[in-house]
């Protein structure tokens, strides 16, 4: 069991950390029409715009409240009024999500006393559902503030009840899936005769595709009638170990029970999810599965003699980080150093013997002497004055393409992110020279032709 260490350094330094506000934003980029704000300044919402478009290479729909020096000693009731009045005219959203900043939180607007101010004095605002989700950026972290957004999501919008429709699930996936992993889990359920309602969606929203027209809101995502309609299904389940809140205050508020499944990465990860779904559903895996199962088996028997007793550092939010170090240690790997942002129970099955939450200079002087250096794209300089090879993961990504379609859960994408890093390890072993190449034998056959 890892032990989990809080950097004491008195500032950050090249932060691995994304703040809760973004997260939230992003959460709320996963609805149908939906049209987030942040309120706080201009250039807070500005961070986020920028860093969303680079990692997605899309339009991305976020507004602000335009806070100034003279509406935060004030409050901020006449800067929400404008800004919602003027989204409704112009956008015409089907949802508002409005995400708090450390600006506003510091302050302590009541966002909550401000809306129902608002919609009292202005009746064209009455059927525009908006959800406020409190994320102070200067505590948590990235995935805190999508799991918090997906939680006052629902409890602003499920309705409880009595019923039950056959074969309804509820999917809550984290932030740390791609769209391309949602939309892989979606395929996945959907094998078993089941009916998914993905909650957030971005495999709708960012997956990448070009519009027949343009929208100034989300195109695509969960639509709020299904959101609506979630408190019928039969089963909730829970994708990432900070979605486990969420899906709690689903169960407590409508009664559908709850599964958390912490990774959908590596072999017996998918074993266990197609196992509980073919025994929800009655049915049994598809031929399709069976054969990926097979692929990745053989992937692994072809890459382990690459990744046995290699050295892995890795920086990245806590379930992405238990994602890709749990999967490396079944591979062989040894996890040198493990940075992540927030604390999380998750933390503690990090195969390793310590997890710091820190920056990227920790995760610098951890990776020492590693033979991969895994975290998001500003990782890349560390990684260079190290001489190790990298591999980006997680948010952003903005200096490679395709970054939303990244695929690493399911047999068919754990099989493929072990061919990509097998073939870093391969590549890196040639650049060093013929000496340090591993070849393609077993290191057994290594060992015993050194003793001859």
């Amino acid at each position: 069991m890892a032990r989990v260490r809080i950097s004491n350094k008195a500032c950050s330094v090249n932060p691995l950390k994304m703040s809760q506000p973004i997260g939230a934003a992003l959460a709320f980029m996963g609805l149908n029409r939906c049209m987030p704000i942040l309120h706080g300044s201009q250039g807070c919402t500005s961070f986020g715009l920028v860093l969303f478009v680079r990692h997605f290479r899309e339009a991305i729909p976020l507004q602000t409240t335009a806070m100034n020096e003279v509406t935060t000693i004030l409050g901020g009731v006449e800067n929400i009024e404008k800004a919602l009045l003027n989204i409704n005219t112009r956008a015409k959203p089907e949802i508002v999500g409005i995400a708090s900043t450390g600006l506003t939180e510091t302050k302590g607007d009541d966002v909550v006393g401000y809306l129902k101010t608002i919609r009292a004095a202005r009746p064209e605002l009455e059927r525009l559902p908006i959800v406020y989700v409190s994320t102070p950026d200067f505590k948590d972290a990235f995935q805190d503030g999508w799991a918090k957004a997906t939680t006052a999501i629902i409890e602003a919008l499920v309705e409880p009840s009595q019923a039950r429709v056959p074969g309804a699930v509820n999917v809550l996936a984290g932030s740390h899936l791609t769209p391309a992993d949602i939309e892989e889990v979606r395929e996945i359920v959907e094998s078993f005769g089941l009916h998914p309602t993905v909650l957030p969606d971005l495999s709708g929203s960012l997956d990448g595709h070009v519009p027949e027209e343009f929208s100034p809101t989300t195109m695509g995502g969960t639509r709020i009638e299904h959101i609506r309609a979630m408190g019928s299904a039969v089963v909730t389940i829970a994708i990432g170990t900070h979605m486990w809140s969420a899906a709690l205050a689903l169960e407590m508020k409508t009664g559908v029970p709850c599964v958390l499944f912490d990774r959908l990465t590596g072999l017996e990860a998918n074993d266990r999810f197609l196992d509980y779904l073919m025994t929800l559903s009655g049915r049994s895996v598809a031929d399709k599965y069976r054969r990926q199962r097979s692929q990745l088996m053989d992937a692994m028997l072809d890459a382990h003699f690459f990744f046995g007793g290699r050295k892995v550092a890795i920086g990245a939010e806590p379930d992405l980080l238990w994602t890709l170090a749990g999967w490396l240690a079944e591979m062989g790997c040894e996890i040198s150093a493990a940075v992540t942002t927030t604390n999380s129970s998750v933390l503690e099955n990090v195969p390793c013997d310590e997890v710091l939450l820190g920056d990227l200079e920790d995760l610098e002087a951890g990776a020492a002497g590693a033979d991969l250096l895994i975290t998001h794209s500003h990782g890349r300089q560390a990684a260079q004055r190290l001489g190790i090879p990298f591999l980006r993961a997680g948010i952003p990504c903005f200096d490679r393409l395709g970054a939303a379609h990244r695929l690493s859960v399911g047999y068919r994408g754990t099989r493929d992110l072990t061919f990509e890093i097998g073939n870093i390890f391969i590549a890196n072993d040639h650049e060093n020279g013929p000496d340090t190449w591993r070849g393609t034998e077993s290191p057994r056959v290594h060992a015993q032709a050194a003793a001859d």
